[in-house]
């Protein structure tokens, strides 16, 4: 069952942020992805896991219409259109994370997961979102998982939460753990810039453009280079 909730997920993760293209976001995979769990929750309707998961999907499938422009760039979650959020697949990824959580299964990495993605889709307002939650909630998902990804998730949380200059010794201290992984500078140059050292934030940000496969990420990475260097 793990390797077949994972399977369904990395395909979900290529629908919901393309690793490589000129396309950010490819919903047919998603849809196809949150298929799957549907079949997978009628077939075991008490594995907590498996409803975990499929809140997962529908909570950040929620957001896919409010993730590109027009042009079809990048619009980051703070400048998102909330009214473009899919309130129904909201509806249905809270219920799931709440039928997980009554199997159980509040506590394994989906759930977890899928609870940060409700944090997020409660808040009417970018500025509404409880990023101490958030910060606490990875806190528990990098326990369970030991992943250097969760911790540099668990990061940006920080910087929102207890600010760029905490955030940035949690960054620092994954040097060496995701070298090739183009959010590691992509974050590093967002707490730097923030912390008003604008020359080592556009460093980190072109380093972080050469490391994307994806045009649209390496489209916004270079302007937020261009940006720190004004």
């Amino acid at each position: 069952m793990a390797s077949a909730l994972a399977v369904v997920y990395l395909v979900f993760n290529e629908g919901y942020s393309a690793t490589a293209g000129e396309d950010v976001v490819r919903p047919a995979l998603c849809d196809e992805a949150m298929r799957l769990g549907r079949i997978l929750v009628a077939l075991v309707p008490d594995e907590s896991e498996v409803h975990g998961l499929l809140a997962l999907m529908e909570l950040q499938s929620s957001r896919l219409r409010a993730r590109t422009g027009p042009d079809g760039a990048i619009v980051t979650l703070l400048d998102q259109d909330r009214g473009r959020w899919d309130q129904l697949l909201i509806h249905r990824g809270l219920a799931g994370l709440a039928r997980a959580e009554q199997l159980g299964g509040g506590a394994e990495p989906y759930a977890v997961q899928a609870a940060i993605a409700a944090v997020h889709a409660r808040a009417r307002t970018a500025d509404a979102t409880d990023w101490p939650r958030i910060a606490a909630l990875y806190a528990v998902l990098a326990r369970v998982t030991a992943s250097p990804v969760v911790e540099l998730n668990r990061a940006v949380a920080v910087s929102t939460a207890d600010g760029p200059a905490a955030a940035l010794e949690l960054v620092d201290g994954l040097e060496g753990r995701l070298d090739n992984y183009y959010l590691l500078p992509s974050v590093r140059g967002d707490l730097l810039a923030k912390l008003g050292r604008p020359a080592e934030a556009r460093v980190e940000f072109e380093r972080a453009a050469g490391l994307t496969a994806n045009e649209r990420e390496r489209d916004l990475l270079l302007a937020r280079a261009r940006d720190a260097g004004q």
